[in-house]
């Protein structure tokens, strides 16, 4: 799969995202290492801290789904916004090697890598003394 077919999935899961609140639909899809695509938007909430980004979605979905390995993860919003924080530890804890696109709603997309995007990020090796 091309970078561009990946933009285009999450392109695709950006219209299915609920955001009644702030109105900013994301999309994301996540390659695995076997070559299956796990979509994921994002899913708003009135309590807001209850809100899940579209990279979180479609992470914690292949997990359910027994998946483990990840080789890119594309991301798709208005305007080519990056990937918050929070998303960024999961993308870390899940997918550390992982390539990620970072597209508009036009599919213009840059590359960028989750070390790139969360270096010296908190792990397991933080955990044990």
């Amino acid at each position: 799969m091309t970078a561009g077919d990946l933009v285009a999935q999450a392109l695709k899961a950006r219209t299915r995202a609920y955001a009644p609140y702030s109105g900013y639909q994301v999309g994301a899809a996540l390659l695995t290492e076997d070559g299956d695509v796990i979509l994921g938007c994002n899913v708003e909430n009135a309590a807001y801290p209850a809100t899940i980004c579209a990279e979180r979605v479609a992470l914690t979905a292949a997990v359910a789904q027994g998946k483990r390995r990840f080789t890119a993860l594309a991301v798709a919003t208005r305007n080519g916004g990056s990937p918050c924080g929070t998303c960024r530890q999961v993308m870390a804890e899940l997918g550390p090697a992982m390539v990620v696109y970072i597209a508009d709603e036009s599919g213009a997309y840059r590359t960028t890598t989750v070390r790139d995007l969360l270096p010296d990020s908190f792990d397991s090796d933080n955990l044990h003394p």
